[in-house]
């Protein structure tokens, strides 16, 4: 974030709080979000809230805009998305005022938040946050709708793609230099595995910025990786917890209590693979190959390459399953040019991937992993790792089992150290 933006200021210690769509999803929660938001005032904090659109609005918009029209207009549907966080930030807005606290609501522009000019999946360059800082000033309590921004650039409304509120809201805590960035979600915190998937996973007390950004890009949702990057660059702790009660959840910051060998376990089932047969094995193709793909906007995520025979190799990589249609598009067009003899595409694989921060002193974690998943019976397609994590690919049928195994088989339920799993 510019230098120029950030908050020189000395004042009361400041806490943003960002309610997801679940926590504002109705009248009850909006003024569930709006009595937290004044006891937070009233024990001596200044409070900023960045709040969701509720429930499902966004996905309902996305739909009514497929039912007007078949083609793509990205900024009309920037403007159209970001009106969801613009009816729930006015509705806490009154309802903090009838507890008789000032309140301030503000759009992502009236707040500052300068973004890239890309839209539906816009970044964050900057947050002058004047306005917000003025509502503080005054006493109120400062509601900012989340996910969007402006583009300096071309002055048009943006939006940072899905949990850009996350990202708002720990962007503005960094600018603020806030005391805490509380997440409030529909969960308790951050978990070993997903609590839907595997009913025995953990939740943690702590977790590191490293592990957690691990783990959020491997698939756990809790917490949009953009969000945890902002939280590690300028060392604002994160508070991910309930909505629905007052307990503790868990802290993502810089230092954790202690160095598990093993954090938990994250899937994700929103990739497909695609694979490019009879690559020639040339010097530059594959950089031809990704290219293209670069251009397109589309991010991949793991590669792998075959070994060569007969002077053709395959290539397979896997890209986010929205964007499959124009991965694949790009990639035949590519192919031909390349002299590769085809495409082809897989929607049914899942990513299954181990993260703990202790893996990187530790022996043999890689191995008893694939240990596990061969015992249930589940083939690996994938492999990439990181000092952190070990991601494997398997068929989007088998993540379940996946999932539970090496949860199990890394003893992630039980209360013993982490230690005792090696």
């Amino acid at each position: 974030m510019p230098r120029e933006y950030a908050c020189t200021l000395a004042r009361m210690s400041i806490v943003v709080q960002k309610y997801g769509g679940t926590s504002v999803a109705d009248a009850d929660r909006i003024k569930a979000v709006a009595a937290r938001a004044v006891a937070t005032q009233k024990v001596g904090k200044d409070v900023v809230v960045v709040v969701s659109a509720m429930g499902k609005s966004t996905d309902e918009l996305i739909t009514l805009a497929s039912e007007v029209t078949d083609n793509s207009h990205p900024r009309e549907m920037d403007m159209l998305l970001t009106a969801g966080e613009r009816i729930s930030m006015a509705l806490v807005a009154m309802a903090i005022e009838d507890h008789g606290v000032g309140s301030m609501s503000l759009t992502g522009s009236q707040a500052g938040i300068l973004t890239t000019v890309e839209h539906g999946h816009a970044e964050i360059i900057g947050i002058r946050g004047d306005r917000v800082r003025e509502g503080l000033n005054e006493g109120k309590i400062v509601i900012v709708a989340g996910f969007q921004g402006f583009s300096p650039e071309t002055r048009d409304v943006t939006t940072l793609g899905r949990g850009g509120s996350d990202a708002t809201a720990v962007a503005l805590a960094a600018t603020l230099d806030a005391e805490v960035c509380e997440i409030y979600t529909d969960v308790d915190g951050v978990f070993t595995a997903d609590p839907r998937v595997v009913p025995g996973a953990r939740k943690l007390e702590d977790v590191s910025f490293e592990e957690m950004l691990e783990m959020a890009a491997a698939g756990a949702g809790v917490l949009m990786a953009r969000s945890v990057e902002f939280g590690r660059r300028y060392n604002i702790p994160i508070h991910v917890r309930s909505s629905f009660h007052g307990g503790p959840g868990t802290w993502v910051k810089e230092e954790t209590m202690e160095e598990a060998i093993i954090r938990g376990v994250a899937h994700d089932a929103s990739e497909a693979k695609v694979t490019v047969h009879g690559v020639p094995d040339q010097p530059g193709l594959a950089a031809q190959l990704f290219d293209p793909l670069a251009q397109a906007g589309i991010s991949v995520d793991m590669i792998v390459q075959n070994v060569s025979l007969q002077g053709v190799t395959d290539i397979s990589f896997t890209v986010p399953r929205s964007d499959l249609d124009m991965a694949q598009k790009v990639s035949e067009s590519t192919a031909a040019e390349i002299g590769a003899a085809g495409v082809d595409v897989d929607h049914n694989i899942a990513k299954v991937s181990l993260v703990g921060a202790g893996m990187k002193d530790e022996l043999g974690i890689a191995a008893k992993m694939f240990r596990i998943l061969a015992e249930h019976g589940v083939n690996i397609e994938m492999i990439s790792t990181s000092p952190i994590r070990i991601s494997c690919v398997v068929r989007g049928d088998d993540v379940g089992a996946a999932v539970r195994g090496v949860h199990d088989g890394f003893s992630l339920g039980d209360d013993q150290e982490s230690a005792e799993n090696g």
